[in-house]
């Protein structure tokens, strides 16, 4: 390996090469200018999932008295925002630490805001559960208690209630108007059927001597007073002739 590879190596390996060598371990791509990359992984969060970024750094010829170039190649699971807050970080980090060899520092502030991310996803997904747990709440207590009555929404019931109970009126008197055009006279039921001519006499016919008088209706006719057409003053046996 070149000088300034092995330069590059052991500047942003350092301490983090022998505690982590898997997530830090630099893949040089060019001596000159020195350039290589480095993928950062944060630690495992809620069913193990992580989040990912590999970083490329070039140094320019007076580093470390000058920042290096620096850019974020690929990533996982990081959003659009994610990779701007890293990008505006590692900016800050190089600033702060000028005149000093820095890839360590810079590369040790974007594993902890790696962290810091899977902990705000974890963060999420629990508040969107417990969201969900509410929202379920609150959907089960209005099937038990109902929409709680205001003036607006009475007003549109009251509004709906009417409506259907005149359309039932209307209805029913038209069934009304309809069963009165169809109810059958007098008249027009016997000249359907014939039988109700004779329906009496047959009634009469079939009841024979069977039918009861009650005399005791007429025991008392004695003891009426009726008044003779004679004793009425008004009365003129000539009106009744002229009738």
């Amino acid at each position: 390996m070149a000088a300034g590879a092995e330069r590059a190596a052991g500047t942003a390996g350092g301490k983090a090469a022998g505690d982590q060598p898997d997530r830090l371990s630099p893949r040089v791509l060019s001596e000159k200018p020195t350039t290589f990359t480095i993928t950062v992984t944060s630690e495992a969060g809620e069913n193990d999932e992580t989040v990912q970024t590999t970083l490329k750094f070039t140094y320019r010829e007076k580093y470390p008295d000058e920042t290096p170039l620096y850019e974020i190649v690929s990533q996982e699971n990081l959003d659009d925002n994610d990779v701007m807050d890293i990008i505006k970080l590692l900016e800050q980090q190089a600033e702060e630490n000028l005149g000093m060899v820095m890839i360590f520092t810079l590369v040790s502030a974007v594993q902890e805001k790696l962290n810091e991310i899977v902990d705000q996803i974890k963060t999420r997904r629990e508040e969107e559960k417990k969201q969900k747990e509410r929202e379920a709440e609150e959907e089960e207590k209005q099937r038990f208690h109902g929409t709680p009555v205001t003036i607006e929404n009475f007003l549109n019931w009251k509004a709906k209630f009417d409506a259907e109970l005149l359309e039932i009126k209307r209805k029913k008197m038209k069934e009304e108007e309809q069963a009165g055009k169809n109810k059958l006279s007098g008249k027009q039921l016997f000249e359907m059927d014939h039988n109700l001519d004779t329906s009496d006499i047959q009634f009469l016919e079939e009841a024979g001597n069977n039918v009861e008088v009650d005399e005791s209706l007429f025991q008392e006719m004695d003891d009426l007073e009726l008044d003779d057409e004679e004793d009425d003053p008004d009365y003129n046996p000539v009106n009744l002739d002229s009738d």
